[in-house]
């Protein structure tokens, strides 16, 4: 059997009734003045904080939001020619949609996403920073600061390309839509998640061509380029458990008290992880399928049990077996827990009357949680004595000394996202411009097999989980290289993106609005 049939990859996509302008643009974008614009661009959208924080009340009565307002005033000032051509509407007063009609009215839009907030800095970590977090100080190599990489690289990236397309004086026959939350980073429940209501009350549900948000990226591996394309999302559950005891005076404990026996119910917790499994069919799954057809320098033994393990159980097992020694690996195939947060006692001589503690999980595309976590505390609540409720339903409902009660922490619990499927023609469009961005950028041959696209999961959560009514064609990839050196500092300390590869990123997000404006059949 070929191995190249295990994971199919189409052509480089090139444009081709735009062929002279996408000529044009590609050079220009490889210019100093081009990178120092965009230098610019970003750099000033960095030194403006959006940052958002759990627990935020409701846009107009929380004083936080209003950081987002000089944000708007630098995107207006920054694209000009955005500002003037497309509709933009604000939702919820501060997050964006920006319409860019075309001549075709017939044609699905494309719809691009991105996110206007970033994670706040912790003012103990100012001094540990190389620069200041919201400087948005260039090095010459590197640009610095909060929102560098996550995710005002990909929100610039998009405008920067659509004003470049401007001053080109293009104009779509496909409509372009961006969408650009404001809670991306706590909960999305005050931008993507009116932005999808403003969309489905506008356009309608299944409106869209294609969606691509942020996630993913591209890097070698075992000898070969390889770019991953989150086309599911694993789904997100936090397990509140809460034990509750008679209190007491200290100096008459009984054999366990409500800390104690919760703090042996984590230990089984750690001890019995939902097993993790690679499973034919799941995104994981057409990953590691990928490994065995394209890369270069991978294990000869993996290469030949995924290959068989299309068929081969005992294959699908081994296979398993030396992948799941990359712990990353095995986190995005399987269901993942951490106890996150632990609550106890009021007094060191009185008693703990209640203790509790969070789990968080991230759902596997294939699983449920909430039934694993409730048996696996069955026998420990027999041991204890504790009458045992597990969201709503009891379970040892006889009368026990305590009570053991697992519920959803927040009531936020979200199911894993639809899969994208990866044989129709939205994600065709997608892989062939990502190989063709690649190699045009680097000026290799077009027709190179430079870069490999394959599908992947993310372990984590976007604003796409409020636009599955939009189209079942959702793929999370910001084009642009993966930590190639000291870490990007995303969410902590020292955040930074390489500038070439931030201006790599504008060429894609041209080029795939190129694409998806000459296809015909989307």
């Amino acid at each position: 059997m070929d191995a190249s049939g295990l994971c199919p990859q189409v052509d480089p996509l090139y444009p081709s009734r735009s062929a002279e302008l996408w000529t044009r643009l590609s050079k220009t974008y490889l210019t100093e003045a081009f990178t120092l614009r965009a230098v610019d661009q970003l750099g000033g959208a960095v030194r403006v904080p959006t940052e958002s924080y759990d627990g935020m009340g409701p846009v107009g009565e929380d004083s936080r939001w209003e950081a987002f307002q000089p944000f708007h005033d630098y995107l207006f000032q920054t694209f000009p020619l955005v500002h003037s051509v497309l509709t933009v509407t604000k939702v919820n007063t501060y997050a964006l949609i920006y319409e860019w009609k075309g001549t075709n009215d017939s044609a699905k839009p494309l719809l691009l996403a991105a996110h206007q907030d970033v994670v706040p800095v912790d003012p103990t970590s100012i001094d540990d920073w190389t620069h200041p977090p919201y400087s948005g100080h260039y090095d010459g190599k590197l640009l610095w600061g909060r929102g560098s990489s996550d995710d005002k690289a990909g929100l610039i990236g998009i405008l920067s390309s659509v004003e470049s397309l401007l001053e080109s004086n293009f104009t779509p026959t496909r409509s372009v839509v961006l969408t650009f939350g404001i809670d991306e980073e706590s909960s999305g429940r005050y931008g993507a998640a009116k932005l999808a209501e403003h969309l489905l009350h506008t356009f309608g549900e299944n409106a869209f061509a294609l969606l691509v948000d942020e996630g993913g990226g591209f890097q070698e591996s075992d000898g070969t380029v390889f770019a991953t394309t989150a086309i599911a999302e694993k789904g997100y559950f936090d397990t509140l458990i809460t034990v509750a005891t008679p209190g007491g005076h200290s100096s008459i404990p009984p054999p366990h008290t409500s800390i104690g026996i919760l703090a042996r119910l984590l230990v089984e917790l750690e001890v019995h992880p939902p097993p993790s499994h690679l499973e034919r069919g799941t995104p994981v799954y057409d990953m590691a399928q990928c490994i065995a057809a394209h890369a270069q320098n991978v294990d000869p033994a993996l290469r030949s049990a995924l290959k068989a393990s299309m068929r081969s159980d005992r294959a699908l097992h081994a296979a398993e077996k030396m992948l799941f020694k990359d712990r990353d690996f095995a986190s995005l195939a399987g269901t993942t827990q951490a106890v996150d947060l632990v609550w106890g006692g009021v007094k060191t001589n009185a008693l703990p009357e209640e203790a509790w503690a969070i789990v968080n999980h991230r759902i596997a595309t294939q699983r449920r949680v909430s039934k694993y976590d409730t048996e696996l505390f069955t026998q420990l609540a027999h041991e204890f004595n504790l009458t045992y409720t597990a969201f709503d339903v009891p379970v040892t409902p006889t009368p026990g000394r305590g009570t053991l009660t697992l519920s959803d922490a927040w009531n936020s619990s979200l199911a894993p996202a639809p899969t994208t499927p990866t044989d129709a023609l939205p994600y065709r469009l997608l892989s062939g411009t990502i190989r063709a961005t690649y190699n045009s950028w680097r000026g290799l041959d077009p027709a190179a097999n430079s870069i490999f696209v394959s599908p992947g999961v993310m372990g984590g959560n976007t604003d796409t989980q409020f636009y599955w009514k939009l189209t079942p064609h959702i793929v999370r990839y910001n084009h642009k290289e993966k930590d190639d050196g000291p870490k990007s500092g995303v969410h902590t300390v020292d955040e930074f993106i390489p500038v070439k590869h931030f201006v790599e990123m504008i060429s894609f997000f041209t080029m795939l609005i190129l694409n998806a404006d000459e296809a015909t059949n989307l």
